[in-house]
């Protein structure tokens, strides 16, 4: 069975599915996302993941794209297209589609909506969390490298396994292979 995604208001097979080059959340990463959990087909914490989704567009200044129900029913359909028992949906909105340009568009664009699902594996899963996994905390520098002109926050690479968990409150896990360079006179 071919996956489905929701684009713009339209139900697509994934290999279609595809957002325009002028997508502000592509060109400028201007765009807020949800990942929530799918257990036996129906969403967990429907309710806050949307609250948080509306908190975070109104920070942004982008216009809900459609309201809390509706948008709810997307979410429940593509979880039901894709025939999710247990998984994630993944929601992102953008700013919409305009000419490349820093200023935010006058007028107002349409935000662009994207909803994607995937299985995952409840058994793997159930089996990680019963035994725990290990993780390693390195001090996060993702705001520490203005110097690379990225359209979103960058990640580091995992340190070895020999090195120490950094201690402090501004920590987060590793999780890109590739290693970021220090900056010059850093």
């Amino acid at each position: 069975m071919s996956r489905i995604a929701y684009v713009n208001g339209r139900y697509l097979p994934l290999r279609q599915a595809m957002v325009h080059v002028e997508d502000r959340g592509y060109q400028f990463g201007d765009a807020v996302y949800e990942v929530c959990e799918v257990r036996q087909g129906r969403l967990i914490d429907e309710r806050r993941h949307l609250g948080r989704l509306k908190r975070s567009l109104d920070e942004l200044q982008i216009k809900l794209p459609m309201s809390p129900v509706a948008l709810g029913i997307v979410l429940r359909e593509v979880i039901a297209r894709n025939r999710i028992g247990y998984g994630i949906v993944y929601l992102q909105v953008s700013r919409g589609v305009a000419r490349r340009d820093h200023a935010f568009p006058a007028p107002e664009v349409p935000p662009s909506v994207v909803v994607t699902a995937r299985l995952l594996n409840a058994r793997r899963n159930e089996a990680l969390a019963a035994a725990g996994i290990a993780v390693v905390s390195v001090p996060d520098n993702r705001w520490g490298r203005v110097d690379i002109k990225a359209t979103g926050l960058l990640r580091v690479r995992p340190p070895s396994r020999r090195a120490p968990a950094m201690p402090g409150s501004s920590i987060r896990t590793a999780w890109s292979r590739k290693p970021l360079r220090p900056m010059p006179g850093s």
